[in-house]
């Protein structure tokens, strides 16, 4: 199923209309429920120190015999 098959949900957001295969209320919930949960997220990795990244040093090529 295309972007031209009214009935997919790729043909809905193609055609930017709303129907069964992509409900507005499904999406509203699902949106509402995404960001009503990103504060509690965003808190627990404030929490978390981040620790320093740890430098390689370059590996030593070896030489052609």
């Amino acid at each position: 199923m295309g972007r031209g098959d009214r009935k997919s949900r790729k043909g809905k957001i193609w055609n930017g209309s709303y129907g069964v295969s992509r409900s507005k209320k499904a999406i509203k919930a699902r949106l509402k429920r995404a960001n009503s949960a990103k504060p509690a997220v965003v808190a627990e990795v404030v929490a978390v120190e981040e620790k320093p990244k740890v430098k390689r040093a370059p590996r030593k090529k070896e030489a052609a015999e």
